[in-house]
């Protein structure tokens, strides 16, 4: 199969995927689109959104259409690395031999994942970043692909450990969930409350999400679409000569390179899900939020006159 071929594929079977996950997943079109950008781009996503949203209920409908192994981790302020990542136990032959943790899957949800203290938290940050994890000094390679998806309440901030820069910044997406509208509400009211399951139908396996994560990357872009993606995050830098003004004012630290790469990669698979060969400007537009919002880190100025982030982002753009 030629490349041209193979992404007018994946513009048909991600139609069909959508239409799959919708059985469960009534409304959040946005939101479902973003968290299957990020998948297919080889990134991990962090779901911000108030309780009840069906934030896990999203990510474990698609591993079920993905076909993906899931493991689910309740984030709470008692969890330790080793409840995650796994540990070494002596065996009755008085040998060690290590004993997987959960994070050994496909497709990791980690629930409320600001519950837990940053030292449990760091235990995510080298298997979101290098897909291994490592314990007593010996190194084990995590089932590839491999994604974290993390869910995260913005209201209830009581016993919470808000995630540091570091492990922020290794989310390709951060993706916010507003409330469903009047006649969505209805639907899933009526879904919710009678003897109907959906069933979901796996559409696509592990070996072919891995061939298009190699296909997103093969995807050519412009110069001038690239140039536009680079200039746009230097512009969220205040200490930058291509500071916008908004910047200067508003932002105390801005997005780093990898904000850059994640535009691009993320701009070429939603111009695949559209059945084009190359991106534009427009796609770089589209992803720009949830690609930025988590890396934009507004000062007092900000806060003092309301200028929220998504303010920023549409000014910048």
């Amino acid at each position: 199969m030629s490349d041209v071929q193979a992404v007018d594929s994946f513009a048909d079977k991600f139609k069909l995927l959508k239409s799959e996950i919708g059985k469960a997943i009534i409304g959040q079109d946005k939101v479902v689109d973003q968290t299957l950008i990020s998948l297919f781009c080889g990134g991990n996503c962090l779901l911000i959104g108030v309780p009840g949203l069906a934030k896990t209920k999203l990510i474990q409908t698609i591993s079920q259409s993905l076909d993906l192994s899931f493991k689910r981790i309740q984030f709470t302020p008692d969890l330790m690395p080793s409840d995650i990542v796994g540990t070494e136990i002596l065996d009755a032959n008085k040998q060690f031999h290590f004993n997987r943790g959960p994070i050994f899957a496909n497709l990791i949800l980690a629930d409320e994942i600001n519950r837990t203290p940053p030292k449990t938290q760091s235990a995510l940050l080298e298997a979101m970043q290098e897909k291994v994890v490592t314990v007593s000094g010996n190194t084990y390679e995590l089932p590839s692909p491999f994604f974290v998806m993390a869910t995260q309440n913005p209201i209830e901030q009581e016993g919470t450990y808000p995630l540091p820069e570091a492990q922020l910044d290794r989310f390709m997406f951060s993706v916010i969930l507003d409330y469903p509208s009047l006649s969505e509400e209805i639907n899933i009211v009526k879904s919710t409350t009678s003897n109907e399951n959906a069933s979901i139908q796996p559409i696509l396996n592990a070996n072919d999400i891995l061939e298009i994560h190699k296909l997103v990357r093969k995807i050519p872009v412009t110069d001038n679409v690239l140039e536009y993606a680079v200039r746009l995050t230097a512009r969220t830098r205040p200490s930058s000569a291509n500071a916008s003004e908004i910047a200067k004012k508003y932002i105390a630290w801005g997005a780093g390179p990898r904000a850059s790469q994640f535009l691009i990669l993320a701009a070429k698979c939603i111009a695949m899900t559209k059945g084009k060969y190359s991106p534009d400007i427009e796609d770089v537009q589209e992803v720009a939020f949830p690609v930025l919002n988590h890396r934009i880190f507004r000062n007092y100025q900000a806060e003092a006159d309301e200028y929220s982030t998504e303010k920023i982002i549409q000014n910048l753009l």
